[in-house]
């Protein structure tokens, strides 16, 4: 109720004044989240496309992907509300334009430590950049796939569980897909990997149970099979895309899957950025629209 409170106060103070209203007020919101000792695992709204931001308890920071282009200063943005001033990790989960588009931006902007990518070439201007912005950085390209681990705080596990080969049909599948572990709370962001990527992880004999699911594929029915939920067995789930997107992400099938298997399902077209905030016991999750507390 104070939140609401707060928004409806804002908005007639703005009609009172003229003054026009913020697009970022919510990340104004989330500044006040503290990561002392905590998990924030933010998923921005960059549209259709996929981002995601990690602080650690320890204070250290991560990047997964920064949408297209245009989305690069929604991202920038919100990094900046949050405090960040330094990216100690970049993680770009394969060259397609609407993970790796806004990088170049985001690069230019902050301070980097390292970044990972997956052995996988692509010929796009896009690519191009990237590779020229992060040479231009000074930094070292370090290879995102399975068994890699990051070592980004002592109290959180962070595994690259794929890619598990090194020669794919499908660009997507060369997709890096991080599992983290905090405390009780576990996630599995899986960029766009889709079913061949799936089954290789299963194969494996890699840990893939998580608590909060990144979708594969914006929500596409190329990823989330069967058996791979089973194994995930999520209690939510991410869909990170854009309303009335061209591709019908996300496909209504892997939707209607996602709460066969009781998962709770976040959308950032309609959500708009998703936070989960954990200290390890507790789980909070915070949207542009509500806020509550889950106990698990």
């Amino acid at each position: 109720m104070k939140k609401i409170f707060s928004i409806l106060l804002i908005l007639v103070l703005c009609m009172l004044t003229g003054c026009q209203l913020l697009l970022d007020m919510p990340s104004q919101v989330d500044s006040a989240i503290s990561t002392d000792g905590k998990l924030v695992v933010s998923f921005i709204d960059v549209g259709q496309g996929d981002s995601a931001f990690i602080e650690f308890p320890g204070g250290k920071t991560a990047l997964i992907d920064a949408g297209e282009a245009e989305a690069a200063q929604a991202v920038v943005s919100y990094l900046s509300s949050r405090g960040c001033e330094k990216i100690d990790y970049v993680i770009c989960t394969h060259p397609h334009s609407d993970h790796i588009g806004g990088m170049v931006q985001v690069l230019s902007s902050f301070a980097v430590g390292e970044i990972y990518m997956p052995r996988a070439v692509h010929t796009s201007k896009t690519y191009e950049k990237l590779l020229l912005a992060t040479q231009a950085k000074g930094l070292k390209i370090h290879t995102a796939k399975a068994g890699v681990t990051i070592q980004a705080d002592p109290a959180v596990t962070v595994d690259v569980v794929a890619p598990v080969s090194d020669g794919y049909e499908e660009m997507n599948d060369y997709s890096a897909v991080l599992h983290i572990t905090y405390g009780e709370h576990s996630f599995l962001l899986t960029g766009d990997a889709e079913k061949v990527s799936e089954k290789e992880m299963l194969a494996s004999g890699q840990n893939l149970q998580a608590d909060v699911l990144k979708v594969g594929h914006h929500g596409s029915s190329t990823s989330s099979h069967k058996k791979f939920l089973e194994a995930v067995a999520p209690t939510y789930g991410v869909i990170s895309c854009d309303g009335n997107n061209e591709y019908g992400h996300p496909h209504d099938k892997i939707v209607k899957r996602l709460d066969e298997y009781g998962a709770t399902i976040y959308r950032t077209d309609l959500h708009g950025t998703v936070m989960f905030v954990s200290d390890g016991a507790e789980l909070e999750i915070i949207t542009e629209e509500e806020e509550y507390a889950v106990y698990s």
